[in-house]
């Protein structure tokens, strides 16, 4: 399988400015290969295909309007054409209904914040014996090693984020690292309150990053809006926010990164329940919801359970996991959410409302999870007075119990 390793990088001043140049030069090409397809479109004519864009790339490079785009890696424009077609591929797929929807593609402006290009093995990049990253027409540049790659990398994607870093991203092929079998086995419930609730009582709390980031985020907020548009300060100020950001970002990700490692080391089966956060954002907890990160966080288990040997499951976002008894399984209907415990009305038993959500998330996906590790707790429930004995004139059938459901006496007696 395929696995980004990405790096620290600290680029020279004069690396820098290549590396500008060269993020310059891969967005022009990107928007002038955008334009023609847009123009042919607009003019009822066929799409124009990857290779003739390239020609005209070629023949771009040679005009005195575009002989600049020389002074960067070829290989540096062909990604970015590469890219372009990828950006129409999602966007058709999306109207064919293969994957999520999405708006076609748009112009870069040279004001984004966040800048990528990708060299390919042909265009003669290496890592030198110093540890240095060698890239065309840029020269060494010094990485930030924190672990060493499994393999040879195929591709490396320089990128400049919002805070003015520099990473290095590697793509490299890697085999499967099979951990020791376990017969544990978990379902996850992820919150707001606790980040994550394990079907095993287990409650994690959620760190709120954003939320207990928000001071200084705000006073760095407003030192940006007290700026001149177009002065250094503000373009100073701009890099302090984006920095408090990408601080609170890394904390999340670090976050994510060692709970999910946790997970799926200690157990042999995940499994999630697949939410629309999209639509959780719409509502007054949008903030909460984006600062949680839940998407992020199950993306992460999927692809280190298929990494370490793991089983991860992910069932339907309409499975009523907070309806049912995890004891008896009998659905009762939904509950607000400040119904935190509860009693079921079949069998008597006290439930949490998220460790009970939990357990339904790991029978639905067909782990054997008992609720006895739930944190259940069964009570006494007093016989109704029609099930001390069953009258003469009764019919059959008719036979109550506490909640006003109907149900057989026989049925109710192999429940307890």
């Amino acid at each position: 399988m395929q696995l980004r390793y990405s790096f620290r990088v600290y680029p020279s001043t004069g690396q820098r400015t290549a590396l500008a140049r060269a993020f310059g030069c891969a967005r022009v090409v990107f928007n002038d290969a955008l334009r023609v397809r847009e123009q042919a479109r607009a003019a009822g004519l066929p799409f124009v295909p990857s290779a003739e864009l390239s020609k005209q790339l070629t023949l771009a490079k040679k005009t005195p309007e575009r002989a600049w785009l020389n002074e960067v890696s070829s290989v540096v424009l062909q990604q970015s054409l590469r890219d372009l077609d990828a950006a129409y591929r999602n966007f058709f797929d999306g109207l064919r209904g293969k994957r999520p929807t999405m708006g076609p593609p748009r112009f870069k402006s040279r004001k984004d914040t966040r800048q990528a290009i990708r060299f390919t093995a042909n265009a003669g990049w290496k890592i030198t014996t110093g540890g240095k990253l060698r890239l065309p027409k840029v020269g060494d540049v010094a990485v930030k090693w924190s672990r060493s790659l499994p393999s040879a990398p195929s591709t490396v994607t320089v990128v400049k984020d919002s805070a003015g870093r520099y990473f290095a991203s590697f793509v490299v092929e890697t085999d499967p690292e099979m951990l020791p079998a376990t017969d544990n086995v978990v379902g996850i419930d992820v919150g707001l309150t606790h980040f994550a609730i394990l079907s095993d009582g287990t409650k994690i709390d959620s760190p709120r990053f954003l939320r207990r980031a928000e001071k200084k985020l705000k006073k760095a907020q407003q030192d940006l809006s007290r700026k001149a548009k177009g002065s250094k300060n503000r373009a100073k100020a701009r890099i302090k926010v984006a920095r408090a950001h990408a601080r609170t970002a890394d904390a999340r990700r670090e976050f994510h990164h060692q709970l999910s490692t946790k997970i799926i080391r200690e157990n042999q089966a995940v499994a999630v329940e697949d939410l629309a956060v999209k639509g959780l954002a719409r509502t007054r907890m949008a903030k909460s919801v984006y600062d949680a990160g839940w998407s992020t966080f199950t993306a992460m288990l999927e692809y280190k359970a298929a990494l370490y040997g793991r089983t991860f499951h992910r069932i339907g976002r309409f499975e009523p996991t907070s309806q049912v008894c995890s004891a008896c399984g009998v659905k009762d209907g939904p509950k607000p959410l400040s119904l935190r415990v509860w009693t079921c009305g079949a069998c008597g038993t006290v439930l949490d409302r998220d460790i009970n959500a939990a357990v339904n998330i790991a029978k639905a996906a067909g782990l054997a999870v008992s609720a006895c590790g739930a944190r259940v707790r069964p009570v006494l429930v007093p016989a109704q007075r029609e099930e001390t004995g069953t009258p003469p004139e009764a019919p059959a059938g008719d036979h109550r119990q506490a909640g006003g459901n109907l149900r057989p006496l026989a049925e109710r007696m192999s429940i307890r």
